[in-house]
C-alpha cells in the first residue's frame, strides 16, 4: 500500500514510477478519490461540530426562557442527525474505493533497480561455480527420474496435470533436502523455526500482496479459506496489526511448508517435470526489521540462501531484476538462478526480496523505536531457503551418472542415513 501524502507531495514522481513498473499513470485518478473523502470528511466534521454547538445551545436558550429558539435549535440538531449516517457511508464508501485503487497498484522500484520491462533487462551481480564437464550428453531430470521413483503418471490419476508422487530413493532425497535447509537455517542463520497453518484468511493474502490481484492464481476452499501460495503469507502477518519494540527487530522466521498455487498464468510452460506444480514444498525465510536494518537483512537473506546452494555445490548465478520483472509486492529482488545441465541453462531457485513497508502499510504492523512516543511501519523482507522441488530436480540433474543413478551430495548424506548414491530400478 502507498503512503496517499506521498502521492499528494509528488503526483508526477508517483506516476513515474508506476510507468517504471509497467503500470499505468494513476496519481490523478487517486487524488480524485482523495479530494472526494476529504470533503465527504470535511462536511461530516462541520455538521458533528455544529450539532455539539447546537445541543449546547439548547439547554442556554431553555435558560434563558427563549421557547422558539429552542425549537429551531433542536429541529437542526434533529436534521444534522439524520443527515449524518447517509454522510458517513458515504464516506465509508470513498474510504473503500481510494483503498481499492491503492491496494491495486504495485510498489515502487528502489533508485537502484536497473529499469526494463522484464527479464530481459535483469542484470547479473555475480556467479558461483563452473557447470560440470559430463563424459556423457546430460539428461532432464523427467527423463530419468521416473526410474528413480519420479511418478507422474500416478499423480495424474490421482489429481491431473502438475502433480507428481515421490517414491523410493527420490521421497527420501526430498525430504533430506527439506530438513538440510530447515537445520541450516535455524542452526547456521539465525531463523527461528516455525510452523504455520497452510490455511488462511483473505485479510493475510491482502496484507502480503496476492489479494485481490492474483486471486486466480490461488486455491480457495469451500469455507472461504485460501491455501497459501508460499508461507510468505502466514510469516510476514504473524505480526499483522502488532506494534513491536524496536528491541525485537530484527525478526527472522523461516518454516518448510507445503505451497500451492493455480498457475493461472503459466499454461503451456514447463509442464515436464517438478519446475512448476501446483503443489510444492518450500523452506521459506522472512525478516521484519527497522528501515535502517532492511537493507543488511536482505544482505543475510541472499546469503543465506546462497549457502544452501553452495553447501550442495550447485552452480548458481544472482541476478538483480528489472522494475518490470519484479513481484507485485517488492521494492528490490535479487533471483538465485540454478544450473540445470539437462536444459543446459539458469533457472530460478530462490526469489527474494525487500518489500520495504509496502506490506507493513497493508497489514498494519509497526514498531515503536526506542524513547520515541510515536510508531513507524517494519520493513519486510522474504524469499526462498529454497524451493525444495527445483532444488530436487538440480541435484539429480547435476549429479545425475550415465548409468542412470544419482550420486547423493556429501552434505546429504548424513540426512539420507548414510546412502551416497540413488540406483534405478528397472
Amino acid at each position: 500500500m502507498h503512503d496517499i501524502r506521498d502521492i499528494r507531495d509528488d503526483p508526477a514522481a508517483f506516476d513515474a514510477a508506476l510507468i517504471r513498473r509497467g503500470a499505468e499513470a494513476a496519481a490523478a485518478d487517486i487524488l480524485g478519490l482523495d479530494e472526494k473523502r476529504r470533503s465527504i470528511a470535511t462536511e461530516l466534521q462541520t455538521l458533528q461540530a455544529r450539532r455539539n454547538d447546537a445541543s449546547k445551545a439548547i439547554g442556554q436558550a431553555k435558560a434563558k426562557g427563549d421557547g422558539a429558539g429552542a425549537e429551531a435549535l433542536m429541529a437542526e440538531v434533529a436534521a444534522i442527525k439524520e443527515r449524518m449516517p447517509a454522510l458517513e457511508a458515504e464516506l465509508a464508501a470513498a474510504d473503500a474505493a481510494l483503498d481499492e485503487r491503492l491496494a491495486a497498484l504495485p510498489n515502487r522500484a528502489a533508485p537502484d533497480v536497473p529499469d526494463g520491462p522484464d527479464e530481459d533487462s535483469n542484470v547479473e551481480v555475480t556467479r558461483h561455480g563452473t557447470p560440470r564437464a559430463f563424459a556423457f550428453d546430460p539428461h532432464e531430470h523427467a527423463d530419468f527420474g521416473p526410474a528413480l521413483g519420479l511418478d507422474f503418471e500416478s499423480a495424474a490419476v490421482l489429481s491431473g496435470a502438475r502433480f507428481a508422487v515421490l517414491r523410493r530413493g527420490i521421497a527420501r532425497l526430498h525430504r533430506a533436502l527439506g530438513q538440510f535447509m530447515l537445520d541450516q537455517q535455524t542452526r547456521e542463520r539465525g531463523y527461528e523455526e516455525t510452523a504455520p497453518p497452510l490455511l488462511v484468511r483473505a485479510e493475510a493474502l491482502y496484507g502480503t500482496g496476492q489479494l485481490p490481484k492474483f486471486a486466480d492464481d490461488l486455491f480457495r476452499t469451500t469455507d472461504g479459506r485460501w491455501l497459501i501460495p508460499t508461507a510468505e503469507v502466514t510469516l510476514t502477518n504473524l505480526v499483522r496489526e502488532r506494534i513491536l519494540d524496536e528491541a525485537a527487530l530484527p525478526l527472522r522466521l523461516v518454516a518448510l511448508t507445503p505451497c500451492f498455487r493455480a498457475e493461472a498464468g503459466a499454461a503451456g510452460r514447463d509442464t515436464r517435470g517438478l519446475i512448476r506444480q501446483h503443489q510444492f514444498d518450500k523452506v521459506e525465510l522472512v525478516a521484519i526489521a527497522t528501515p535502517e536494518q532492511a537493507e543488511a537483512e536482505h544482505a543475510h537473506m541472499v546469503a543465506s540462501a546462497e549457502a544452501i546452494l553452495e553447501a550442495l555445490d550447485l552452480p548458481y548465478r544472482r541476478m538483480l531484476l528489472s522494475a518490470g520483472d519484479m513481484g507485485f509486492s517488492a521494492r528490490k529482488t535479487f533471483d538465485l538462478e540454478v544450473w540445470l545441465p539437462g536444459q543446459q541453462r539458469y533457472r530460478e531457485i530462490s526469489s527474494i526480496s525487500n518489500c520495504g513497508d509496502f506490506q507493513a502499510r497493508r497489514m498494519n504492523a509497526r514498531y515503536r523505536p526506542a524513547g520515541a512516543k510515536g510508531t513507524r511501519f517494519v520493513h519486510t523482507l522474504n524469499g526462498s531457503g529454497l524451493a525444495v522441488g527445483r532444488t530436487l530436480v538440480a541435484v539429480l540433474e547435476n549429479y545425475q551418472e550415465a548409468d542412470g543413478s544419482v550420486r547423493v551430495p556429501p552434505a546429504l548424506v548424513g540426512h539420507m542415513g548414510g546412502i551416497e548414491r540413488l540406483e534405478p530400478v528397472a
